[in-house]
């Protein structure tokens, strides 16, 4: 049997070490979307133009793949990312806690199969025979649709994102040993997440005015929880309290 001050230093400690840990990969999932979608799609896609497009996807296919790893490298760390707001975040409702995890799972479920429509270019502008049934302007027309149905892909995913950044938000909010500024900023973050994914597909016009400047508030409440949580933490006794009191132990089944 443990000893009562050994079960204090671990309820003190834990969310300590949790905290520090999650702060690392979310700053990684930040920098891994920013590389992905700036740097390497942002400056290999040519809006609008199949040909311009083809040429440089094709003149950096290994900057293309790269990118693609980063972005599958950043969905490794969603998960751990999971596990980390469930554990922080449990104490103020395991329920809620959990409905987060599953939002945040179909959102990383949607956009890792959404990266076979950035693999398809590549196939299509490669060199195999059986490509020769089609025209090259074909190839590239076919090849840039499958980009946009990633743009859309991308958007989908973030609908289940922002309802998961709501419900965090809340959690944060409600915790009392995280500040709850964190809070109402990623609950913001989550309605500009869902205003974005909704009207790319309701008025895809509308979307292109409100792009990238809704995607602000986003940026800076996730990098300044992800900031937060690496320097920061939590309120150790507050947490502690919390996951204690009765009815809200995070070890209940």
């Amino acid at each position: 049997m443990a000893r009562p001050d050994t079960d204090i230093a671990s309820a003190d400690t834990s969310p300590q070490l949790c905290a520090r840990v999650g702060g690392v990969p979310y700053l990684a999932i930040i920098a891994a979307g920013i590389n992905g979608e700036l740097f390497v799609r942002g400056s290999i896609v040519v809006s609008g133009d199949a040909a311009a497009t083809a040429r440089n996807l094709v003149g950096s296919s290994a900057l293309w793949r790269a990118g693609i790893a980063g972005d599958l490298v950043m969905h490794l760390c969603d998960v751990g990312l999971m596990l980390v707001f469930y554990v922080l975040l449990k104490p103020v409702s395991r329920n809620l806690a959990l409905l987060a995890v599953l939002f945040n799972l179909v959102q990383t479920a949607v956009l890792v199969a959404n990266k076979l429509n950035l693999l398809l270019p590549l196939f299509l502008l490669g060199d195999a025979r059986y490509l020769d049934a089609f025209s090259p302007q074909q190839l590239q027309a076919l090849s840039y649709v499958a980009l946009r149905t990633h743009d859309y892909g991308f958007g989908f995913g973030l609908m289940f994102f922002g309802a998961e950044c709501i419900v965090v938000g809340y959690l944060i909010f409600r915790s009392r040993y995280f500040p709850a500024a964190l809070g109402i900023l990623m609950q913001i973050a989550g309605a500009c997440y869902l205003v974005n994914s909704f009207t790319l597909v309701l008025s895809p016009r509308l979307a292109s005015r409100l792009f990238p400047a809704i995607m602000l508030p986003p940026f800076v409440a996730e990098l300044s929880l992800a900031l937060w949580l690496l320097v920061k933490g939590v309120d150790r006794t507050m947490w502690a309290a919390r996951a204690n009191a009765p009815g809200l132990s995070p070890h209940q089944p």
